[in-house]
């Protein structure tokens, strides 16, 4: 039996589709990270998932629209209960799942990638090691958005 092929992350409905599922499915019931969602940091799902989503489609399709401090409210959330490594394996562990499970091809792969690049960063920056100022922008999402505007302006 021949399975059908994924779609690859194209657009930001895409992009809704990951979050929610990630964040409904797998992260707020998981039993090692969940609780950092519904207990300490008790997120609106409504509210916080068009933020997420925005965050993503900064980093994967180039649009504009996130505003938020990804840093501030992860480091927030670290001085009421440390984040660890574990923690950010296991996130990146669902994350990964959740692509997977819904995607295939080079944007779904960039995601992954990009999701690790940026749990480093932030895992680094939490635990006071210094951190550079071009990881500073990555974990913002300044480095990416700027490269992909200066490839645009040489074409």
């Amino acid at each position: 039996m021949q399975s059908i092929p994924k779609p690859d992350i194209e657009t930001p409905a895409d992009i809704d589709r990951l979050i929610e599922t990630f964040y409904k499915k797998y992260v707020l019931g998981d039993p090692i990270i969940g609780f950092f969602f519904t207990d300490i940091a008790r997120i609106d799902l409504d509210k916080h998932l068009p933020t997420i989503s925005a965050f993503w489609q900064l980093q994967l399709l180039g649009k504009i629209g996130y505003s938020g401090q990804t840093f501030a409210a992860h480091r927030d959330l670290h001085t009421q209960v440390q984040l660890t490594e574990d923690h950010f394996h296991r996130w990146l562990y669902l994350f990964e799942k959740t692509i997977d499970e819904l995607f295939s091809g080079p944007r779904a792969e960039n995601a992954k990638q990009r999701a690790h690049t940026i749990a480093r960063s932030m895992q680094r920056a939490l635990a006071n090691k210094p951190i550079s100022e071009e990881r500073m922008e990555e974990l913002r999402g300044l480095r990416h958005v700027a490269a992909r505007r200066q490839s645009k302006d040489k074409e």
